[in-house]
């Protein structure tokens, strides 16, 4: 994958608990939370989604 990103910033609204969790993930795995983050939205299932509707 080519590292030459068009970027763009969000912002995203997490509960106490919640970004205790990811917190606690990333110091666990030694990852960024934005490269934990990344990953998960590349794991939604669009195809599905689409199919779906």
């Amino acid at each position: 994958m080519n590292k030459k990103w068009a970027a763009k910033r969000l912002t995203i609204n997490l509960t106490s608990s919640e970004a205790e969790r990811l917190e606690k993930y990333c110091s666990i795995t030694g990852r960024p939370a934005t490269d934990v983050i990344r990953e998960l939205i590349r794991s939604v299932p669009i195809e599905e989604v689409q199919n779906a509707n």
